[in-house]
C-alpha cells in the first residue's frame, strides 16, 4: 500500500451529501482515493501495476494475481451492509453533537437494531483507536466520575457505581483542549499510574485534588500540585475537569438513557472524540471516515467478549 495523503476535509450539509454519494459505487470510490491517493501496491510481490474491479470493490495486481478488497484491514471488512448505509450511519453520527443511539439509527435507515448497534459500537471503537494516538500535555487537571444511578445508603468514594479517570489539558489561557477518559476497576495508584503513562506527557503540571493515591504522579516525571479543601467551598478548584464530567453525564442520560458498565468506555470514548473535535463539528464526516478506514477490523463476537 502506498502512503497515504492527508485527506481534504469537506464540510458538507445534507443536500451537499446527498449529491456526493447517491449509489454505492460513489462510496466505494471515495474510499477508494482515500486509501490508495496514488496507486495500489502490491504486499505480496510489490508490484506497482494493478487493476480496479469495481464490480466487486477491489484491486488485482496483474503480477502474481492478488486480490486486495478495499474493505480489507479497515472497520468496513468483510461487511454485509451496503458502504452506503455506512457513509449514512457516518454522516449522521457526525451532524449530531449530542451522539447518536443505535435504535434512533435503525428507524433512521429503515435496518434491524442489532445491526445499526454493530454499526454505532465499531465507529466508536474507531474514534478509540483514533484518539490513541494523541495524549495529553502541558496543564492538566485529572478527577474521578462515577456513573450510574446513586447506590441507596452509600456516599462518597465508596460507592459501587462505574468508576473512571477523566483528565483535560489546558491551554496557556486555561481553556479546555483535549480530553481523555478511562474507566477503571479501583481508585489505587496502580491505576492512576496506568492512566498515566498512557494520556499524559512527562514533564506536564497535573492538578488534582488531594486524594493520597494521586501522590505517586510526583514520582512518575509529573509536576503534581494537589489542592486540599475542607468540606464544601465556593472555591473553583479543577473548574474544568468538573464541568467535562457534569457534561458526559448529560451526554450519557439525555440520548442513551443511562447505562451498564459492559459497554460504558466506548460510550466514554465518543464523548472525548467529538469533544477533541468541537472545533471541526462541520467536517466530521471525513474526520469519521478516516477513523474508520484506518481502525483494525473489529467483529460482533470480540464486542460481545467486552467486559
Amino acid at each position: 500500500m502506498t502512503e497515504k495523503l492527508p485527506l481534504p476535509y469537506h464540510k458538507m450539509g445534507l443536500l451537499e451529501f446527498q449529491d456526493r454519494f447517491p449509489h454505492n459505487r460513489d462510496c466505494y470510490e471515495y474510499l477508494k482515493m482515500l486509501r490508495f491517493p496514488t496507486q495500489f501496491t502490491c504486499s505480496r510481490c510489490g508490484d506497482g501495476d494493478s487493476c480496479w474491479v469495481a464490480t466487486r470493490g477491489l484491486w488485482q495486481c496483474n503480477q502474481c494475481r492478488k486480490q486486495v478488497s478495499l474493505t480489507s484491514g479497515t472497520m468496513f471488512h468483510r461487511t454485509r451492509t451496503p458502504l452506503r448505509y455506512w457513509f449514512w450511519a457516518l454522516f449522521l453520527v457526525s451532524k449530531d453533537k449530542r451522539g447518536h443511539s443505535a435504535l434512533q439509527l435503525s428507524k433512521e435507515l429503515n435496518i434491524p437494531y442489532d445491526r445499526s448497534w454493530l454499526i454505532m459500537h465499531k465507529i466508536r471503537a474507531a474514534m478509540a483507536h483514533r484518539d490513541r494516538e494523541y495524549t495529553l500535555q502541558d496543564s492538566v487537571e485529572i478527577d474521578e466520575a462515577y456513573f450510574g444511578s446513586p447506590d441507596i445508603g452509600q456516599r462518597g468514594r465508596g460507592i459501587q457505581r462505574p468508576k473512571a479517570l477523566v483528565a483535560v489539558s489546558l491551554t496557556a489561557e486555561r481553556k479546555p483542549k483535549y480530553v481523555k477518559m478511562k474507566i477503571i476497576k479501583r481508585l489505587d495508584a496502580r491505576c492512576i499510574k496506568s492512566f498515566a503513562q498512557s494520556n499524559i506527557c512527562k514533564g506536564s503540571v497535573v492538578y488534582t485534588d488531594g486524594l493520597h493515591a494521586y501522590r505517586c504522579l510526583s514520582k512518575m516525571g509529573y509536576v503534581h500540585i494537589p489542592t486540599v479543601l475542607p468540606g464544601k467551598t465556593d472555591d473553583d478548584v479543577l473548574h474544568w475537569v468538573h464541568i467535562i464530567i457534569s457534561n458526559t453525564k448529560a451526554f450519557i442520560a439525555g440520548t442513551f438513557h443511562g447505562l451498564d458498565e459492559k459497554h460504558l468506555q466506548q460510550y466514554l470514548d465518543e464523548f472525548c472524540y467529538r469533544f477533541n473535535r468541537r472545533q471541526h463539528e462541520q467536517e466530521l464526516f471525513d474526520h469519521l471516515l478516516l477513523a474508520c478506514a484506518e481502525a483494525p477490523p473489529l467483529t460482533y463476537a470480540e464486542l460481545l467478549r467486552v467486559s
